[in-house]
């Protein structure tokens, strides 16, 4: 559990530094670089920790399978809340269908 939070964390960041940055388009580029490697600084902070600790529960492939999975999650409710973008039906397919390539990654056969 403790994995999956700090996973979560890290992304609030990741997706901020990488994305963040859209809604302001009149901010100098150079500006918005520095400003998100700011930003990836605590993103690091917590996913070297997360990987540190999931690294054994989870094998290396689970705990990257994890992550994306995280990703895809915190990312949707990103664009939607901050971003404003519509969540279209063939975006959650898609979402979904990752999401389902989890189950042979975590299955263990």
């Amino acid at each position: 559990m403790r994995t999956v939070v700090l996973l979560t964390a890290s992304n609030i960041f990741m997706t901020f530094a990488w994305y963040g940055h859209l809604k302001f388009k009149d901010v100098a580029l150079w500006k918005v670089i520095l400003i998100s490697w700011g930003i990836a600084f605590f993103e690091y902070c917590l996913m070297v920790p997360a990987n540190r600790y999931g690294y054994g529960e989870l094998n290396a492939a689970e705990l990257k399978t994890t992550q994306e999975i995280i990703t895809l999650v915190v990312f949707s409710v990103f664009s939607v809340f901050y971003l404003k973008e519509e969540l279209r039906w063939n975006y959650v397919v898609g979402f979904l269908l990752i999401i389902a390539a989890a189950f042979f990654i975590f299955k263990k056969w």
